[in-house]
C-alpha cells in the first residue's frame, strides 16, 4: 500500500482529492434535503436537481483548480487551507443557487446556505481522515519513532501539532516539572511527572525525548540531556518559537569573550616600534610555528616586514593551517614565506635549513608544554624540550645567527614537574651557549599562563560549560599568573630586540589570579550563575578535583629577587646563576643515556640533582 501511495505523481494526487470533493457534493445535497422540512421527499428533490448536477460538478472543478484546493498537501492542511475550503464551499453554494434559478427549480435560498455548510464540513473532515489513514500507513510500513516531549508549554504544544502529521515520528506523552499540569491532557497527550520517566520509557517504549523547554538555561538542558541519555534515549533540544522567527537570538549563550577581561589587571599594550628593527628585512625562523604562541609570533613578526619567514613545525596539520593563514599577510608585507616540516631535535635538518635560508634570527617556541602529559611521558618531554633547544641553539650559534630567543615558562622556576624542569634545563643550556659563542645574542623570555592558548584553562572551562558542567578546579587556593597571547608575543619580540645576551626577561603581570575566581568569571561571562551553597538553583557547579601530579599550588616568575629594570616600565630582567660548561655537558650526557635506555627514573634523577626546587612526586610548593 505504501509503495502505491509513493508512486502517485503530484497530478494524480490532485485528481484524487478533486474526485473526493466532487463525490461529496451530491452527498452534501442529500444531507441538506434530508434536514429540510420541505413538502416533497429528499429523493424527489434529488430528482429535481439532477439536471443541473453535471453543470454544478463542472463549475465546482473549475473553482477548485482556481483556488488550488487539490494541490493543498494533507500534512499542510491548517488554518489557511481551511479558509480556502470555506471559500470553495461558499462558491459551490452560490453556483448551485444560480443554476437552480436558471432551471426554475423554485427551491429556497436558505437551502443552498445549508448545502454550502454541509459541504464545508464534509470536505474538511475528509482531509483529516485521509491524513490519519496515510500517517497510519507510513508508520505501519516504515516503522516509527515514539517520542516523549519534555515541556508541556507553548513550544511543546506547537511541537505536538507539527508531529501529529509526521510520517514516522509519533508523540506519546508529555513530561513537565510543573506539578499543576500532572494528570492533565494537553494537545491530546497526557502530562506526567519527571519522576515517572523511567517507567514511561519502559511501558510506552519511548525511543527519543525532545526537550521543549527553551527557557531552561543551556547548562541545565545539558545536565538533563545527560540524565536521559543514561536511560538509553536519544535526546534533542528545540529552540523556542520566538527564537525561530527572530525575536530572540538562536545561538548558544556562550559567546566568545575577550581574553583580557579575565586578567584582573590592565592589559599591557606595547607596540613594537623600535623593536621592529631587529626583525625588519631579516630572515627569521620560528620553531613551533603552528602552536598558539608560534602562530601569533608569525603574525606579529610579519608586521615588522622581514625579508623571509621560515615556519618550522613538526605537526603537519598545524603547519598547513598557519601557512594558509599567513599567505595573504605575507603578500601584503612582501615577505617570502617558507614552511618547513621537521623536528628541532634533528641536527642535520636544522643545519641545512639555517644554511639554505641564511637565517639571521631564531625564535624558539617549539616545546611540549602540557604538564600532565609530560609528567606521564618524562623522557619524551626531556628529549624534545632540552635536546631540541640544545640542537637548534648550537647549530644556530655555529652558523653565526644574530639573535636566538628562547620562549620559556614560569613553571621553570623551582619546578615540581618534569615539564618545568625541562624548561629550566633548556634555560641553562642557553646560558651556557651564551658564554661560549660571542657572535650570537642568546636570551630567554619567561612568562605565565597564556589565556586562550591550546590546553589553557579558559578554553577548558568554556568546553565544560557547553557540556552543562561541572567546571573543575584542582584546589580552591591555587593561583596563576595570566597574560594574553598578544601580550606574550609582544614581550618576546620587545625583549628580543633589547637583549644583550644571557638575560631572563619577565613581564610584570601584577598579582596572581585565583583559579576559582577565574572559573566564576568564565561562568558569569557566559551568562550563567554558579551553583553553590549560597545559590543552589544556579546553572554551573564548580568541583574541586585535587592537584594533579607535578602541579604547584602557586607559581613564581624568578628564582632570585634581584630584578633589573629595562626601558619598558612593565618589562624587567634577571641574571640568574648558571652552570659551567662541564656541568652542562655532564647533564646532557646523563640525559642522553636515560633516553637511550628508556629509563624515566634515571631522567628524573638528573633533573632532581641539577634543577633547583625539583623533587619527584611533590604536588605543591607554597610560597
Amino acid at each position: 500500500m505504501l509503495n502505491f501511495v509513493k508512486s502517485l505523481t503530484l497530478g494524480q494526487k490532485a485528481i484524487t482529492l478533486l474526485v473526493v470533493d466532487l463525490v461529496l457534493i451530491p452527498l452534501a445535497l442529500i444531507v441538506t434535503f434530508a434536514l429540510q422540512p420541505i413538502p416533497v421527499s429528499p429523493g424527489e428533490t434529488i430528482a429535481l436537481i439532477l439536471p443541473i448536477l453535471p453543470y454544478l460538478l463542472a463549475a465546482s472543478a473549475l473553482v477548485a483548480f482556481w483556488l488550488g484546493i487539490p494541490y493543498i498537501r494533507l500534512n499542510a492542511y491548517e488554518a489557511r487551507a481551511v479558509g480556502k475550503t470555506a471559500q470553495y464551499a461558499a462558491a459551490n453554494g452560490l453556483i448551485a443557487l444560480v443554476l437552480s434559478k436558471i432551471a426554475g427549480l423554485g427551491l429556497t435560498t436558505g437551502l443552498y446556505v445549508i448545502f454550502a455548510g454541509c459541504f464545508f464540513l464534509f470536505s474538511a473532515a475528509s482531509r483529516v481522515v485521509m491524513l490519519q489513514i496515510l500517517t497510519a500507513i507510513y508508520r505501519r510500513d516504515e516503522g516509527h519513532t515514539r517520542v516523549m516531549i519534555y515541556g508541556a508549554g507553548t513550544t511543546g504544544t506547537q511541537l505536538v501539532s507539527a508531529l501529529n502529521a509526521h510520517k514516522t515520528i509519533y508523540p506519546v506523552a508529555f513530561v513537565d516539572d510543573n506539578a499543576a499540569l500532572h494528570g492533565l491532557t494537553v494537545a491530546g497527550l497526557p502530562v506526567h511527572s519527571p519522576v515517572r520517566i523511567r517507567e514511561l520509557v519502559r511501558d510506552k517504549q519511548i525511543d527519543r525525548v525532545l526537550l521543549a523547554v527553551p527557557s531552561l538555561s543551556q547548562p541545565k538542558q545539558a545536565q538533563l540531556a545527560r540524565r536521559l541519555q543514561k536511560l538509553g534515549l536519544e535526546v534533542q533540544a528545540l529552540p523556542s518559537f520566538s527564537q525561530l522567527i527572530g525575536e530572540e537570538e538562536l545561538v548558544d549563550k556562550l559567546k566568545p569573550v575577550e581574553s583580557h577581561t579575565f586578567l584582573g589587571r590592565q592589559q599591557v599594550c606595547t607596540e613594537l616600534e623600535r623593536g621592529c628593527e631587529s626583525y625588519a628585512d631579516r630572515v627569521v625562523l620560528i620553531s613551533g610555528a603552528g602552536g598558539s604562541i608560534g602562530s601569533e609570533l608569525c603574525r606579529q613578526v610579519l608586521a615588522c616586514r622581514p625579508a623571509k619567514l621560515v615556519l618550522y613545525e613538526l605537526n603537519e596539520l598545524a603547519l598547513y593551517n598557519v601557512d594558509m593563514e599567513l599567505r595573504s599577510l605575507a603578500e601584503v608585507t612582501g615577505t617570502e614565506l617558507v614552511p618547513v616540516l621537521g623536528s628541532v631535535t634533528d641536527p642535520r635538518q636544522v643545519r641545512g635549513v639555517l644554511a639554505e635560508h641564511k637565517v639571521q634570527v631564531v625564535l624558539h617556541a617549539a616545546a611540549y608544554k602540557h604538564v600532565p602529559l609530560v609528567e606521564a611521558n618524562p623522557l619524551a618531554g626531556l628529549a624534545n624540550n632540552v635536546f631540541g633547544t640544545q640542537t637548534l641553539a648550537r647549530e644556530a650559534a655555529e652558523y653565526g645567527i644574530e639573535r636566538f630567543i628562547l620562549i620559556s615558562s614560569d613553571k621553570a622556576v623551582r619546578p615540581t614537574n618534569v615539564m618545568g624542569a625541562s624548561k629550566r634545563l633548556a634555560e641553562l643550556v642557553i646560558q651556557d651557549l651564551e658564554t661560549r659563542y660571542t657572535g650570537t645574542v642568546f636570551t630567554m623570555v619567561r612568562f605565565g599562563n597564556v589565556l586562550g592558548s591550546s590546553g589553557s584553562v579558559v578554553p577548558l572551562f568554556q568546553e565544560q560549560i557547553r557540556r552543562g558542567g561541572p567546571v573543575t578546579v584542582t584546589d580552591p587556593k591555587v593561583t596563576r599568573y595570566f597574560m594574553t597571547v598578544q601580550e606574550a608575543v609582544r614581550l618576546v619580540l620587545t625583549a628580543g630586540s633589547m637583549a644583550r645576551g644571557g638575560e631572563v626577561f619577565v613581564l610584570d603581570m601584577g598579582a596572581p589570579v585565583p583559579i576559582v575566581q577565574l572559573a566564576r568569571q568564565v561562568i558569569e561571562s557566559a551568562g550563567y550563575t554558579v551553583r553553590d551553597d549560597a545559590t543552589p538553583d544556579g546553572d554551573i557547579e564548580i568541583v574541586f578535583t585535587g592537584l594533579r601530579p607535578g602541579e604547584k599550588m602557586f607559581e613564581e616568575l624568578t628564582i632570585t629577587d634581584d630584578h633589573i629594570g629595562t626601558r619598558h616600565p612593565k618589562l624587567f630582567c634577571a641574571r640568574e646563576q648558571s652552570l659551567s660548561e662541564i656541568e652542562i655537558a655532564g647533564i646532557l650526557r646523563s640525559l642522553r643515556q636515560a633516553v637511550a635506555s628508556g629509563d624515566p627514573d634515571a631522567g628524573r634523577a638528573v633533573i632532581t640533582r641539577w634543577v633547583e626546587g625539583y623533587v619527584p612526586g611533590v604536588k605543591s610548593v607554597p610560597l
